[in-house]
């Protein structure tokens, strides 16, 4: 679980990165993203990865229902009195919602691009690319999907509010100097990744 979960995390940057050309709106930023979509989607070594990409996301989210499961399989009879959140974040008690909620939103995100730019009857740019620029704008000129996008953001927001710094603790790496490090990273990575993903869409929306 924590180890696909920190592989998940640096193929959000790595999808970041890459998605941060829409932003430039102009013809030539158009071509570049389009150019960019043809590489992600052909060059055999990141086809490669792919594949373990996608084994990441339904073994992460398999072993998180599996966890989810036994834990309450370990205590079917909830204690009369409890105060979870004076020892846990509402993030961390919520992950198995959390995780669902990004579970379905991916399906949607997948279908409306991945499937779009694979199997989809789009056209093509000036250089003959297969022309996901215009897909993309198309999707994030409707509102509804724009505010689905912020909100979903929200929700991986608080995923890896808890997620980042649990993986490594999962993993035994507790240290009393390391650990308060570990999570102002992941602080940081909860803050910046989800907010520039969503300044994507409001952004593509605004300038239309």
């Amino acid at each position: 679980m924590a180890l696909t979960g920190l592989f998940l995390v640096v193929f959000l940057f790595a999808h970041l990165a890459g998605n941060l050309q829409l932003l430039d709106m102009s013809p030539e930023g158009q071509l570049k993203f389009n150019a960019y979509a043809k590489f992600m989607t052909s060059f055999p070594l990141v086809k490669a990865v792919s594949y373990l990409l996608y084994f990441s996301i339904l073994f992460h989210a398999f072993d998180g229902f599996l966890l989810t499961i036994q834990n309450r399989k370990a205590r079917p009879v909830r204690y009369m009195k409890e105060n979870a959140a004076a020892n846990r974040s509402w993030a961390s008690n919520n992950m198995a919602l959390l995780g669902t909620l990004i579970l379905v939103f991916l399906v949607i995100h997948m279908k409306s691009f991945w499937f779009e730019m694979h199997w989809g009857d789009i056209g093509t740019d000036t250089d003959g690319n297969k022309d996901l620029y215009t897909v993309v704008a198309a999707a994030f000129s409707q509102l509804w999907y724009v505010a689905l996008y912020v909100v979903m953001m929200t929700v991986l927001a608080f995923h890896l509010l808890h997620g980042f710094q649990s993986a490594f603790q999962s993993l035994g790496l507790n240290h009393p100097r390391y650990t308060p490090v570990i999570k102002n990273i992941g602080v940081f990575i909860a803050v910046v990744v989800p907010v520039f993903f969503a300044l994507i869409p409001v952004w593509m929306f605004v300038n239309r």
